[in-house]
């Protein structure tokens, strides 16, 4: 195997830059700011049971050259319709979740003169123009340098804001009891790292990656997802800090309009390192946000694509477009509808993330394990067992939210 070079970096930083977004920017630092580091159990579990299912995303495309999307198609006739229905219900939400939020720190950073509606469309608009244009080469070379740059910039604000923090530590972990906590926890695990699906895009971008590098084989696209991975549980424990140790228990609250959350968010990093890094924390914040509204929506016209292609066995039509161009108008209504609403909006959307998360877990198991994956590249007892345990938190959480809101 040869060396694992920056250049040969890729779908695991494109990972990073998909997942680092709301989850992070948003429901990380709420959880800090809510409960201090009394859910900072739910951040490493949930990212630990989910490993084994993004991680089979991955797996999959380097044994076989074929997207999890081939295999769904392969494992039973009813697998790929059910997730084209999931992810023609949910992909609008998400996508105006994240681009609502990216909006109101694009108001920040430069200027009120649009409104936050006015702006989610500008910044659809441009992602548009970049993914037609640059494709996924372009995307891959962007993703290295945002995400390095963000995780940098977080551990050092994290670390400063530690320095200046007085009172005592708490790390008394804390089980939600009430109908709200249980709710707020779902939707936090519900996209911490990411939403499980999100499996799907990784084995389509691994195989485009390999499309521009042959050699991104054998242990080079493991190698790549850890590193992407590992990049989301460090940011993730920073947001979580930075809500600590700058809003736990000062009597703020975060607002619910994407413009007051943004503006509270930047206010989190130049508390921490001064008024002085207003700009480059704007920046920071800003291009992250970029980052997971432009890979999000390459990924799911990319997904639909490949779905619609597999279920009409139509392999002339190009409808990556198609679909990029129907995911957009969808998403600019419903900015429409709820653009006001930003945490309503990532809680519908996180919510039904979790909820559909045993779905993913069970059918990546199912092909990872059986008699489409080649021997030799099928996870070991460890990840086997790490998986079973994986799809029963899942579904016990699940169940547990909804027998609460009963």
């Amino acid at each position: 195997m040869k060396h694992l070079s920056f250049k040969s970096l890729g779908p695991g930083l494109i990972f990073a830059g998909a997942a680092i977004g709301v989850s992070h920017l948003v429901q990380s630092t709420r959880a800090g700011a809510d409960f201090g580091f009394g859910l900072l159990w739910a951040l490493l579990l949930v990212t630990l049971f989910k490993y084994p299912f993004f991680e089979f995303g991955m797996r999959y495309a380097n044994a076989t050259g074929e997207s999890l999307l081939d295999g769904y198609k392969k494992l039973n006739k009813f697998i790929l319709p059910l997730y084209f229905v999931i992810t023609f219900a949910t992909m609008f939400t998400i996508q105006a979740a994240v681009t609502i939020v990216t909006a109101g720190l694009a108001q920040q950073l430069f200027g009120d003169f649009m409104n936050t509606t006015v702006w989610a469309i500008v910044i659809l608009f441009i992602s548009v123009l970049i993914l037609i244009n640059g494709k996924y080469k372009l995307l891959d070379s962007l993703m290295k340098v945002i995400v390095i740059t963000l995780t940098i910039s977080t551990l050092i604000a994290a670390i400063l804001s530690f320095f200046n923090y007085s009172r005592p530590f708490d790390f008394t972990q804390i089980i939600p009891e009430n109908t709200i906590e249980i709710a707020f926890l779902i939707a936090f695990m519900g996209w911490m790292p990411a939403p499980l699906d999100c499996s799907i895009w990784q084995s389509l971008w691994t195989l485009e990656k390999q499309k521009l590098h042959p050699d991104f084989k054998g242990k080079s696209p493991l190698a790549d997802f850890n590193i992407g991975y590992f990049a989301t549980i460090i940011v993730g424990i920073c947001f979580m800090s930075l809500g600590v140790f700058v809003m736990y228990n000062s009597g703020l609250e975060f607002g619910n309009s994407s413009t007051q959350f943004s503006a509270q968010l930047i206010n989190l990093y130049t508390q921490s390192l001064g008024n002085w890094s207003f700009i480059i924390i704007a920046v920071a914040a800003f291009t992250t946000m970029f980052s997971t509204t432009l890979t999000t929506l390459d990924a799911s016209p990319r997904a639909m694509f490949k779905t619609t292609q597999l279920l009409f066995s139509n392999k002339q039509i190009n409808q990556y477009k198609i679909w990029l161009v129907v995911l957009t108008i969808g998403t600019c209504a419903i900015f429409i509808w709820l653009s006001s609403e930003l945490l309503v909006l990532v809680k519908i959307a996180t919510i039904i993330s979790f909820l559909t998360a045993p779905f993913y877990a069970i059918i990546n198991y199912w092909l990872i394990t059986g008699k489409y994956t080649p021997k030799a590249h099928q996870p070991s007892g460890f990840m086997k067992i790490l998986s079973w345990l994986g799809i029963l938190f899942l579904a016990v959480f699940g169940i547990w939210y909804l027998t609460s809101i009963l």
